[in-house]
């Protein structure tokens, strides 16, 4: 090993031997002139922070969630890096508190996401696993009855829970197939929203007047069980839910109680509470509920491009500047780190 920095790995408990040039390529295409990475096993929390609390970073998006107890046992640990969108696998709170820069890919694969949530949608609303099942079971009799049922989609009402990179992405798809779009984001100014063609409204309002609704939040305290009982009662009868962001924030037990009471039509789901679910969940087996493996984000593009991202974000601030994405950014002015300025593009006089 050189006198170079460190950068923890989570090493899952059965690994594949490979030379670790050749294993985290991509992420050493930036990290490679001032860092090198080593695997740190992981079988519980305690022992990856014991593995990892001298190394300089932490590069991590799967695997034991970075928190609180594992940040108070990391000694040299600068910055926290994740190859994902969501931050639910760090203690934003604790890692902030400790001075620990966290950064993540929020606009690798917003593309990627909107396509599927828009996939869902249309699946739910063209109850497209039960005409499959019908298909597949010689009943072909009970598809048009049902779908005569079903109202046209141009001119219906989507509302989008929170206004991020992928609700604005999903916006512009929903928009080509003539729906309305709404959303609640008390985070994201009205013009912005109306910039999209987007209407802002207030959650309530949000819940009554949506024909379908998008889950596009993060996962935080404020939005846990967000979409609950409660929720489901002030929504139309028959309404239509996706969720492409994070499983808790929807209360299982109710959107169960709500499709078997005809409140929610059809769903779309690509998380759950538990990942893997339990095989036992009845939502794998509603026939008018859609669910994939948490794979929203996947591409060609996406994993390489994720590793590549990450590794820069590290690499900035291992070389002692701000990152282009950070999740805690009042972190950054009290550390040593500079604030970087792209180079100006020179030009001269017959330019």
């Amino acid at each position: 090993m050189s006198n170079k920095k460190k950068v923890a790995m989570q090493l899952p408990r059965i690994a594949e031997v490979t030379n670790l040039d050749e294993k985290y390529s991509l992420e050493l295409e930036a990290l490679r002139p001032v860092a090198d990475i080593v695997e740190v096993a992981s079988p519980t929390a305690l022992d990856f922070a014991e593995g990892a609390k001298n190394c300089d970073a932490i590069i991590t998006s799967w695997g034991i969630r970075i928190s609180k107890e594992v940040i108070d046992r990391l000694e040299d640990v600068v910055v926290i890096g994740l190859g994902s969108v969501g931050v639910d696998m760090v203690d934003v709170d604790a890692a902030t508190e400790a001075g620990i820069v966290v950064t993540n890919t929020p606009d690798v694969f917003i593309e990627e996401v909107a396509d599927h949530a828009m996939a869902l949608l249309l699946n739910a609303i063209r109850r497209t696993k039960e005409m499959n099942i019908f298909a597949a079971e010689n009943e072909w009799h009970k598809g048009r009855p049902l779908l005569n049922h079903v109202p046209r989609l141009m001119g219906r009402t989507l509302g989008l829970v929170s206004f991020g990179n992928v609700a604005r992405c999903t916006a512009k798809r929903a928009q080509a197939f003539g729906l309305h779009v709404i959303a609640h984001d008390p985070y994201v100014s009205e013009l912005t929203m109306s910039e999209f063609g987007v209407e802002p409204v207030a959650w309530g309002e949000l819940l009554e007047r949506s024909d379908y609704i998008s889950i596009h939040s993060p996962h935080n305290e404020e939005t846990e069980h967000s979409v609950n009982a409660d929720a489901f009662g002030r929504m139309k009868d028959g309404v239509v839910i996706v969720n492409t962001a994070r499983g808790p924030i929807v209360k299982e037990v109710d959107l169960i109680d709500a499709i078997n009471s005809g409140k929610v039509q059809a769903a779309g789901l690509d998380v759950l509470e538990q990942e893997p679910p339990d095989p036992q969940n009845p939502l794998l087996n509603m026939p008018q509920v859609t669910v994939t493996p948490h794979v929203a984000s996947a591409s060609t593009r996406m994993r390489p491009t994720a590793r590549r991202r990450v590794g820069h974000e590290v690499a900035l601030v291992l070389r002692g500047k701000w990152p282009m994405s950070c999740v805690n950014p009042t972190v950054l002015p009290k550390t040593p780190l500079e604030r970087w300025q792209p180079v100006p593009m020179l030009r001269g006089p017959n330019r």
